[in-house]
């Protein structure tokens, strides 16, 4: 299917954490006239190097064969979990894009700072490779990773479902409803540290 038929449905995937152990990672399928018509959720380790095979469990889950489009917010998740999107297109036979939404000089000083010695996971982050600048019809610039897709269509997808700001609504959405599942699972205790969303890698 072209990216910009009407029946298209994405798979919208966003985060959130409290500084504890697990991470609630949440996906939610949108189509392209912007209802919901699936979610799903999991865990993944904070500071662990299970982002990708939680991302894979989470579309599995799902069971469904018409999603278009893996779109995950973050590269490196819950604390420098790094997600590797061509072995995700790959599994899953969709294809990916990774945004974010700031200017970064990159992560490495922080891998090392934070992981000393851990080669795999830098060489995860330096796998990932430089981002790709879009400038959405909203006047705000985002950074994209992509596999399996060219720069215009990741760019036309982008832009249509975002509405204001520089959030795509798959994203946006599932990150409220991660935050929401982690916000139940303290069960009204309070914690050390707010729910953390991921906005840059």
């Amino acid at each position: 299917m072209g990216f910009g038929k009407p029946g298209i449905r994405i798979l919208g995937i966003a985060e959130s954490w409290t500084g504890r152990e697990r991470s609630i990672l949440a996906g939610v399928v949108m189509r392209g006239d912007l209802r919901i018509d699936g979610s799903a959720i999991t865990h993944l380790t904070v500071g662990g190097t299970d982002a990708t095979d939680a991302v894979l469990h989470l579309f599995s889950s799902l069971s469904r064969s018409d999603i278009n489009l893996i779109l995950i917010s973050g590269a490196a998740i819950a604390w420098y979990n790094i997600i590797n999107p061509d072995r995700i297109r790959e599994a899953a036979r969709t294809p990916v894009i990774i945004i974010t939404y700031e200017e970064s000089g990159g992560l490495e000083e922080a891998i090392g700072r934070h992981f000393p010695g851990d080669i795999k996971r830098l060489d995860a982050y330096r796998a990932l490779g430089e981002r790709d600048c879009i400038c959405l019809k909203t006047g705000y610039p985002v950074y994209i990773r992509r596999s399996g897709i060219p720069l215009e269509d990741a760019a036309r997808i982008i832009n249509r479902f975002t509405l204001d700001g520089r959030v795509p609504e798959p994203v946006r959405v599932a990150r409220l409803f991660a935050r929401s599942v982690m916000q139940s699972a303290l069960n009204g205790r309070e914690s050390d540290h707010p729910p953390y969303d991921t906005h840059q890698a």
